[in-house]
């Protein structure tokens, strides 16, 4: 996803109006860190960022890139093919040649170009129009049958572009919610979309916070290897805080 220009994070020692600490073994509350974490980044607002089949295009090229080169690649892609199926139709070679700048083309352009064609079995533009027919659940699977696409991206088509109640769930948000202890031992990223849209939700605007939220915190704080627990927003409520030397 894209995070938008925020404010830095700044040292919350309180935390958020009301939130106990959490006792040794007892899971904290989502929407305490949630609070929390809005307090020193701000709170995120939902709104759509593209169309559905733009966001499906747009995320499958995020996969392992930078989001300034995900945003540079995707404007030379419409630029180079304004509709979706001179894309689709276009050889995949060309298709590779220019979205090269953003990385592991040779994967990408074909499932792409794949995706398109799914998308217009009987020819002429490629669309999610299906999905306004399905409920939350029909759309995530109706999303994951088509080709290379796993449940992060048909949660950030069902979130970004039509603002319905699914987690994304990448890998600062996999982190951040296992040191909460938010989730099991053991539980995946692939699993872990269903028990956070749960947590986080029912509504997509809540949802949507706590990703955001979540990914910023990953990014800026809550490192994969040297997390900055040291006035960390969540240290009074996070199991983790301190344990990693």
């Amino acid at each position: 996803m894209v995070e938008r220009a925020l404010p830095q994070a700044a040292a919350v020692t309180g935390g958020a109006a009301g939130a106990p600490s959490s006792p040794a073994g007892r899971r904290p509350r989502p929407r305490a860190g949630v609070a929390r974490l809005d307090q020193a980044y701000g709170r995120p607002t939902l709104a759509p960022r593209l169309p559905p089949v733009g966001e499906l295009v747009y995320t499958v090229l995020s996969q392992n890139t930078a989001d300034v080169n995900t945003d540079r690649t995707y404007a030379a892609l419409r630029r180079r093919f304004p509709t979706w199926s001179e894309l689709r139709d276009a050889p995949v070679g060309e298709v590779e040649s220019v979205i090269a700048p953003g990385g592991l083309s040779h994967v990408k352009a074909p499932r792409i170009v794949k995706i398109l064609e799914a998308l217009s079995p009987g020819g002429g533009e490629p669309d999610l129009s299906a999905l306004d027919d399905l409920d939350d659940d029909e759309a995530l699977s109706f999303l994951q049958s088509l080709p290379g696409v796993g449940p992060k991206t048909a949660a950030c088509v069902l979130l970004f572009a039509l603002g319905r109640p699914a987690m994304p769930v990448d890998t600062h948000v996999h982190r951040v919610a296992g040191r909460l202890g938010l989730l099991d031992p053991g539980v995946g990223a692939e699993a872990a979309h269903g028990v956070l849209t749960a947590m986080a939700g029912p509504a997509a605007a809540d949802i949507y916070a706590a990703h955001v939220d979540l990914v910023r915190h990953g990014r800026r704080v809550c490192h994969a290897r040297r997390p900055a627990c040291d006035g960390c927003p969540l240290s009074g409520i996070c199991p983790s805080a301190g344990s990693f030397s």
